[in-house]
């Protein structure tokens, strides 16, 4: 927590808005690693999930939280993400992380898996206690568009501590490099744009150092 104290002015700043979240979508462009995905049997959306928890879990800035009124750092991060279901319904999985490429994506497919038989809404984090749901990262994809922008449903905005991320279609371009439109969502009172820039060049760096 030292280095959320450097920043505390600025969290009592922005936790004086009625909103206070700081949204940028932007053009991501990376190396494509969908080949090495297919050379290895790697599904491409698992193997970027994996490239942004890891990154995620390198940034304390999108690991502070608020609760009962005090801030504090999340230490062990959910996985999750939405997902359609056999009926074209969204649903919410939930797995443990793992630092293991092979071990996280076959932890995230097992949830995946679960969901997709689900009719019902489940893993809403409504049967969790308000602190176990602090160690989510809310993301979603929508890979059949370019998105530009996104507002995620926010409860209520004076307390949406937990940072929310999402990003479009995958595009390739010139020189083997991928775009990808992302869109990072995060309480200003702890994260600027250049955290999340920050967590842009540690994705990059993360599928760079796998492929």
């Amino acid at each position: 927590m030292k280095n959320f104290e450097k920043r505390r002015d600025r969290f009592e700043f922005f936790e004086s808005f009625e909103n206070p979240l700081l949204n940028l979508s932007f053009d991501f462009e990376v190396q494509d690693f969908r080949p090495f995905c297919k050379s290895n049997n790697l599904p491409p959306f698992h193997f970027f999930l994996f490239c942004l928890f890891s990154s995620l879990n390198e940034i304390d800035n999108f690991k502070y939280r608020i609760l009962d009124g005090k801030v504090f750092k999340v230490e062990d991060l959910v996985g999750s993400y939405t997902i359609l279901n056999e009926e074209n319904n969204f649903n919410f999985t939930r797995f443990k992380l793992s630092p293991n490429l092979q071990e996280f994506i076959k932890l995230s497919l097992a949830s995946k898996d679960e969901v997709m038989k689900a009719s019902s809404l489940i893993h809403t984090g409504l049967e969790l206690s308000p602190r176990d749901m602090k160690n989510y990262i809310f993301i979603t994809s929508i890979p059949w568009l370019k998105i530009t922008a996104i507002e995620h449903p926010t409860y209520k905005y004076k307390s949406a501590d937990i940072p929310s991320i999402a990003w479009g279609k995958f595009t390739p371009i010139s020189n083997n490099q991928l775009s990808i439109p992302l869109s990072v969502q995060a309480h200003h009172g702890f994260v600027d744009a250049f955290h999340i820039h920050q967590l842009s060049e540690t994705i990059k760096a993360k599928i760079t150092s796998l492929i």
